[in-house]
């Protein structure tokens, strides 16, 4: 008994290790960037394009716009394979297939990000730019890029979401003379449908976080995006270029950017932990 209350103690000081060093990242981030956000109002630094640190402006709407563009191709392009991959190899495969593929799909999100962007920037920037115009560093390359990095995520919950509806649907359907089809996509995939929705939601969450790839591919260009071949900047592009020369109000700003992608990925976490929680919708085949 004895051992197991210091093993106890031991682990729980662990636990509490990793919350404090989250509460201290988060601490010092606020901190630092709260106060620039108050001095120049909430409706200057969030609603403002003017991004000039020369001369004290310091509006991000331009890369929040171009953060939420690119992360919305990456989810329409990798939601698109990734829920079509995790139905193939939970609903359609033999499970010998799908437990040997399962693994080589989930090797992609341990390929670094600055391959993908150099692929990137080798192959689909050239071919966008000699196919469809426009410099090819765009909204466009960036979200197939983070698409593609996306997919390991979304696939990986996804099937686990499709494996942990109850045979007991599909066996009553089939029963009722639907096809395993009708099945599928009336049944199964309403059944999972939160564990689903989380795994969408974590997928926007790491492709609005990542920066390596999104730098070399995307073009960061301080501009609001009109079309997916504009180029862009992203909120992590911007700390990630500026922070190595930025003092004074530009670092603050910096910080208070740091703040915006805080908030936006807690809030983007707590929404898939909220659909993850729910319980499967009621199916029917009609």
């Amino acid at each position: 008994m004895k051992q197991d209350k210091i093993i106890g103690a031991i682990l729980l000081l662990v636990a509490l290790s990793a919350i404090s060093g989250l509460g201290l990242i988060t601490v010092f981030i606020f901190r630092e960037g709260v106060p620039i956000i108050l001095r120049l109002g909430a409706r200057q630094f969030f609603l403002s394009t003017d991004w000039e640190p020369s001369l004290g402006k310091f509006g991000i709407l331009s890369m929040i716009g171009g953060s939420l563009a690119v992360t919305v191709g990456a989810a329409a392009i990798g939601v698109v394979f990734s829920l079509g991959l995790a139905i193939v190899l939970t609903q359609f495969s033999p499970p010998g297939l799908s437990a040997a593929l399962k693994p080589l799909i989930e090797l992609l999100a341990g390929i670094p990000s600055v391959v993908y962007g150099f692929v990137g920037v080798v192959t689909l920037v050239p071919l966008i730019r000699h196919t469809l115009g426009g410099p090819g560093l765009s909204v466009l390359a960036a979200s197939i890029v983070l698409g593609i990095m996306i997919l390991p995520t979304i696939t990986s919950i996804a099937i686990d979401a499709l494996q942990a509806v109850s045979p007991t649907y599909l066996e009553g359907s089939i029963a009722l003379g639907a096809t395993r089809w009708q099945t599928v996509t009336m049944v199964i995939l309403r059944a999972a449908r939160s564990g689903i929705v989380a795994a969408v939601i974590l997928g926007m969450g790491r492709a609005i976080g990542e920066t390596m790839a999104v730098i070399m591919v995307a073009g960061n260009a301080l501009e609001v995006p009109h079309s997916l071949l504009d180029p862009v900047r992203t909120l992590t592009s911007n700390i990630a270029l500026e922070m190595g020369y930025a003092s004074g109000a530009h670092r603050q700003a910096l910080f208070a950017t740091g703040v915006t992608l805080f908030v936006i990925i807690t809030l983007l976490n707590i929404a898939a932990l909220g659909f993850s929680r729910r319980r499967p919708a009621r199916s029917r085949v009609g």
